[in-house]
């Protein structure tokens, strides 16, 4: 009874007419970006971030909930019509859902996955409503040496799973940690990494890396590439609605979806990009149409569609109840938190159970309104696929630069932002994940934190982390994260064969 009292009262929050207005605002503005390429979710609430210093903290949480939701679903329209992938987790709608548009089933394509994405988003927002608050209570029982070992988990997953290549994984990240270490340290007080400027004392801050890898980066890189990269759209020929045919291929597949995201999503190694391809993989396995797939199989976007939305539910469960971003909106909606002074954890559910509940009940609402604004207007997001790169960019870094500045009024920061988005234009250029490199920046200090609590409580004895059974036993999670996506390839050089093809390989970026 408690999480239905909390979660009737978390909806009298979300309902309030300021809250729905934010809710609106963050869907339509999350819509938006996913469809256009290259903007996410993370760039949008990075960008927003300055800007909402004086909101409430529920409401801002209830826009970018939204936001995270929206761009879920608009990723999905320029992956069919444009072939283009809007976020890296809609990459395998790419593969069935642009054959589809191509053939002229653009519109049953849509349809399929803003109805999977609905059906993925309220079924695993009714798992996060129940799991969360039992995670949250285990979490309870965590002492340093546990949450030490949960960053190393995080850091290792984050690098090992995002991207082709462990090595460029490991550099980003090192890159972070470096400049999460920036400042004074807290216990001798000596400054670290400053270059002897006093406005770096207090360490780069998180918003100012965020929008420089993410907006200022991504500028760049659109911009060294508008005379390369030539994009044509596919109109959407016909009935923007399914079949009955089409309707009895996609229901199966929308729940297998779910029921991979969400778990997947969950785990401390989670995000959607695994999830969504294990849902493919697995939909073009069971398929009895074999024969269309590569040339159009809609469940090979219905499947992935659902995956996508369920693994962002998913991916609230560690950051609500431990403190871990598995994603890097995630990792930006952390920052988020601790600029309103606010730590997820377990204590959260406690000391904020009115901005966590209101964001849950949120999710309900967000996903029925995204719903009602996608179906209907899908060709008119199509129309924004049309404003010119070069404008659009523009925009972009002027409302960086501006919102930047806002923070402390100090050229210094909007010097340092471009500093970092040149970095990241470096990163983006040569295939270098970002995500990395915000988790490093952003848990660098909580890890140094909890390493040294927990020397502290032993005395100076290394051995109180695998000494205790829950450290050991993530410690071992994280060296298992580390070497089991390498392992069929070193196998088979062991054996003296070549990797399969589209194994990951160690220090490599691309497929043998």
């Amino acid at each position: 009874m408690d999480v239905l009292g909390n979660l009737l009262a978390g909806f009298a929050t979300a309902l309030s007419p300021t809250n729905l207005l934010l809710a609106a605002i963050g869907v339509t503005l999350g819509t938006l970006v996913g469809v256009l390429p290259g903007i996410g979710p993370a760039l949008t609430v990075a960008l927003l971030l300055p800007l909402t210093y004086n909101f409430d903290p529920v409401g801002a949480f209830i826009m970018f909930a939204g936001i995270y939701y929206g761009g879920m679903y608009g990723g999905s329209t320029t992956s069919i019509l444009l072939n283009t992938p809007g976020e890296s987790a809609s990459v395998a709608t790419t593969l069935e859902g642009f054959q589809m548009a191509k053939s002229g089933r653009g519109g049953a394509a849509l349809a399929t996955a803003a109805i999977g994405s609905f059906i993925a988003g309220t079924i695993s927002t009714l798992l996060i409503t129940f799991v969360a608050p039992v995670v949250a209570d285990v979490a309870l029982l965590f002492q340093p040496a546990d949450y030490f070992a949960l960053t190393v988990l995080a850091f290792v997953s984050v690098t090992a799973l995002v991207g082709r290549s462990l090595l460029r994984g490991l550099i980003s990240l090192f890159i972070g940690l470096f400049m999460g270490l920036m400042g004074i340290d807290v216990l001798s007080g000596q400054t670290r990494f400053t270059f002897g400027l006093p406005q770096l004392l207090d360490g780069i801050d998180i918003v100012v890396v965020a929008v420089g890898l993410f907006a200022v980066g991504e500028a760049l890189y659109v911009a060294s590439r508008l005379r390369h990269d030539r994009e044509e759209i596919v109109p959407i020929r016909g009935s923007i609605w399914m079949t009955r045919e089409e309707w009895r291929r996609s229901w199966r597949p929308w729940l297998r979806g779910t029921l991979i995201g969400f778990p997947l999503g969950a785990l401390p190694a989670g995000g959607a990009e695994i999830p969504t391809f294990l849902s493919y993989s697995l939909e073009k396995r069971l398929s009895k149409h074999k024969a269309e797939w590569g040339r159009g199989a809609i469940e090979g976007v219905a499947g992935p569609e659902a995956a996508n939305n369920a693994a962002f539910s998913g991916v609230l469960v560690p950051l609500l109840t431990l403190g871990l971003p598995t994603s890097a909106t995630a990792a930006i909606l952390l920052v988020a938190f601790q600029i309103y002074n606010l730590q997820p954890g377990p204590l959260l559910f406690t000391n904020a159970s009115d901005l966590v509940w209101g964001l849950i009940a949120s999710l309900y609402i967000g996903n029925v309104m995204l719903l009602i604004l996608n179906l209907p207007l899908i060709r008119i997001w199509i129309k924004i696929l049309a404003i010119p790169r070069s404008l659009l960019y523009a925009g972009i870094l002027v409302f960086a630069t501006l919102g930047v500045y806002s923070i402390a009024n100090d050229m210094i920061d909007v010097l340092v932002m471009y500093a970092i988005g040149v970095v990241g234009f470096f990163m983006r250029r040569y295939d270098f994940p970002v995500g990395p490199t915000v988790l490093g920046v952003i848990l660098m200090p909580l890890a140094e934190a909890q390493f040294r609590r927990a020397l502290s409580i032993s005395q100076g004895n290394l051995a109180v982390f695998v000494t205790r059974p829950l450290s050991l036993t993530i410690l071992l999670a994280a060296l298992a994260a580390l070497v089991l996506p390498y392992l069929p390839a070193l196998i088979a050089r062991l054996r003296g064969q070549h990797p399969q093809q589209g194994r990951l390989v160690f220090g490599e970026g691309k497929e043998d």
